[in-house]
């Protein structure tokens, strides 16, 4: 596996943060540790500051768990999950993934596009 450029990552989760619909966009390990991006300026945080790891974690361990049956069906591309007050959005990339969290009225399928690009060439033909 290559080894990802946190530098360059930060700079993508910055143009990610861009779209005034991103709350929150990072580039997690696999343990949920954020290593690249943050929350948007200005934002304010719903979780508190454990609340908010432990989420991180949660989605890190399921992300890790998915890839069980990439043999069979593939890579994940990104998942997504509804909530009444946000989306959350991960992008598997290796052993790490961009978390995103979006308002709760985003189309996540454009959104998803959108970030997709911005992630860069290795996510080709998705759609």
């Amino acid at each position: 596996m290559s080894e990802i450029d946190v530098k360059e990552y930060q700079r993508r989760c910055q143009e990610i943060l861009k779209d005034p619909e991103v709350r929150f966009a990072a580039l997690l390990d696999e343990s949920g540790k954020t290593l690249a991006g943050g929350y948007r300026e200005n934002i304010i945080p719903r979780l508190t500051d454990e609340q908010h790891d432990s989420v991180c974690k949660e989605l890190a361990a399921r992300v890790a768990k998915r890839k069980k049956f990439d043999v069979e069906l593939g890579r994940v591309k990104y998942s997504a999950s509804r909530r009444e007050r946000v989306v959350i959005m991960s992008f598997p990339i290796n052993d790490k993934v961009i978390m995103i969290v979006a308002e709760p009225n985003v189309n996540i399928d454009r959104l998803a596009f959108k970030i997709i690009e911005k992630l860069g060439g290795q996510w080709g033909g998705v759609f």
